[in-house]
C-alpha cells in the first residue's frame, strides 16, 4: 500500500483584519486590499449569488452605492 499524495502548499492568506474595510469606498478598500497582498479582490452587489468555494488570497467586498457593506476572505 503506499501512502497518500502530499498536499499541496496553499498560499496564505495576509495578515488583515477584513473588518477594516467596511465603510471604505469600494475603491480605495481594493487598492488598500491590492497592496496588502491580496491576489484577487473582488466587488459584489448586495444579494448577488456566489460559490461556496474558499479561494485563498482571494477578498471579496459586498459594496452598495460604491461604500463596503461588507467584507469577508475566501
Amino acid at each position: 500500500m503506499t501512502g497518500m499524495a502530499p498536499l499541496p502548499n496553499l498560499p496564505a492568506d495576509p495578515d488583515d483584519d477584513p473588518a477594516a474595510y467596511v465603510g471604505l469606498a469600494t475603491a480605495a478598500a481594493a487598492e488598500r486590499a491590492r497592496a496588502r497582498g491580496w491576489a484577487t479582490v473582488r466587488a459584489l452587489a448586495p444579494g448577488t449569488i456566489v460559490t461556496m468555494e474558499y479561494r485563498a488570497g482571494r477578498l471579496n467586498f459586498e459594496a452598495e452605492h460604491g461604500i463596503v457593506k461588507r467584507c469577508w476572505k475566501g
